[in-house]
């Protein structure tokens, strides 16, 4: 992965989205000074079956600011488009565009938009929506004629770093922050407490998912330049 950066916007469209691999590494980036700021398009309202969406999007946007601080991370934003039903739009691309203008991020930090997961899973609507419009918003950042009410233009992003990619093409050691990042995880206690299967126990799937029980572990990732 490129080390000649110094901020990074993470953009996802749910609380636990980069918490399942690529807080690890971020623990690593901010260890290094530098700066790394959140984004999530919704409050993840409708992702606990068993709690009313008034209830979980309060819950779930604290749990996401507490599992943020673990790895270092002390600016947290909400965009609150609503859980389960974020389409790729010309709005969510002008939020997304003037979140990028504000913070000036060179590297764009995002999890896997593709229609499936490596492995072959299928993907979520809002996961494919988010990215898709994500790669979007990037290139209308950088373009004055674009949502000129929405922040000066803003070319300076190099790479979107995409986690959880079936098209991964870098990786980052998580040897000294893994952790960090199975804590941060760990943070999503209502979430997952209302998991059932591999991805309710923190510390097995993270393991898993990053070789720690086969060698060093590393967390994955599809870099785009651009």
């Amino acid at each position: 992965m490129p080390t000649d950066w110094r901020r990074a916007l993470a953009v996802v469209a749910h609380p636990d989205d980069l918490e399942y691999g690529a807080s690890a590494a971020i623990a690593g980036w901010t260890d290094e000074g530098r700066s790394v700021a959140y984004l999530l398009a919704t409050r993840g309202e409708a992702g606990i079956d068993t709690m009313p969406p008034d209830e979980a999007g309060p819950l779930r946007s604290a749990e996401q600011v507490e599992a943020a601080a673990i790895v270092g991370v002390d600016v947290v934003e909400f965009l609150d488009h609503p859980d389960g039903l974020l389409e790729h739009t010309v709005a969510l691309r002008r939020d997304l565009a003037a979140a990028i203008r504000r913070h000036q991020p060179e590297l764009v930090i995002t999890i896997n938009h593709h229609p499936t997961f490596p492995g072959g899973g299928f993907n979520m609507a809002d996961h494919r929506n988010l990215g898709n419009a994500l790669l979007d918003a990037v290139r209308d950042a950088a373009n004055r004629w674009l949502f000129p009410d929405a922040g000066a233009p803003w070319s300076g992003v190099r790479w979107v770093a995409v986690a959880a990619s079936p098209q991964a093409t870098h990786s980052v050691d998580v040897t000294e922050t893994l952790d960090r990042g199975i804590a941060s995880l760990r943070a999503h206690t209502a979430y997952l407490a209302a998991l059932s299967g591999p991805m309710a126990d923190a510390d097995t799937f993270l393991r898993m998912v990053t070789g720690a029980d086969s060698g060093s572990p590393s967390v994955t990732f599809e870099l785009i330049p651009m």
